[in-house]
């Protein structure tokens, strides 16, 4: 009888929006096996290295953002995904791109598919945003330093994405000048970012 009570213990802690993990599951006193053969059973699912869930529990649209945050807690979601999480512009990346400090270990995630993008001082500190992604916190960078960093890292990215962001978040009025000037001076383009604010608001 307490092996079906922690079956079902087990259950209702990974259906929650943010799922489980091995250590809450130990902390109310649930046996890891408990876990192993409710996966093995296909009744709750791995996303992450130590991230579960119930199995029949719908995916969002942001579904590897809220997986990747999982697994990378210290990450920022960066350039191409935050671009697509603020739906600014057309580009649908297969990998999550994420920002982490120059010193940060490189995670080992088998899913989702990283792309670990290296940022130092205000650059990886400021214009973070805490958004719910089922049920869990996600950091993702807003949408004027987004911008800046598209240009910032535009050999990277190709400098038509970041332009594209550049003309669909202004006409969508995602930041005003300042704000986007502000992050300019961060990423140190303000200079490469100038003729093309000019055009844009000639």
């Amino acid at each position: 009888m307490a092996a079906a009570t922690d079956h079902e213990r087990a259950l209702r802690l990974a259906g929650r929006a943010r799922g489980v993990t091995p250590r809450e599951l130990a902390e109310v006193g649930i046996h890891r096996q408990v876990l192993t053969r409710l996966v093995a059973e296909g009744r709750i699912e791995r996303v992450a290295r130590g991230a579960y869930r119930l199995a029949e529990m719908p995916i969002t649209e942001h579904h590897g953002l809220a997986v990747a945050a999982a697994a990378v807690p210290q990450g920022v979601v960066c350039l191409l995904s935050a671009l697509q999480f603020h739906g600014v512009g057309t580009q649908l990346p297969a990998e999550v791109w994420m920002a982490l400090d120059r010193r940060a270990w490189r995670p080992r995630v088998s899913y989702p598919p990283l792309r670990i993008v290296r940022f130092t001082g205000e650059a990886l500190t400021r214009g973070v945003e805490i958004h719910a992604i089922e049920g869990r916190d996600v950091k993702v960078y807003g949408v004027a330093k987004t911008v800046a960093d598209c240009f910032k890292y535009r050999n990277k990215i190709g400098l038509d994405i970041a332009l594209e962001a550049l003309r669909d978040a202004w006409r969508a009025k995602h930041f005003t000048m300042d704000e986007l000037d502000r992050y300019a001076a961060i990423c140190r383009v303000q200079r490469v970012m100038r003729p093309y604010l000019e055009s844009l608001t000639a």
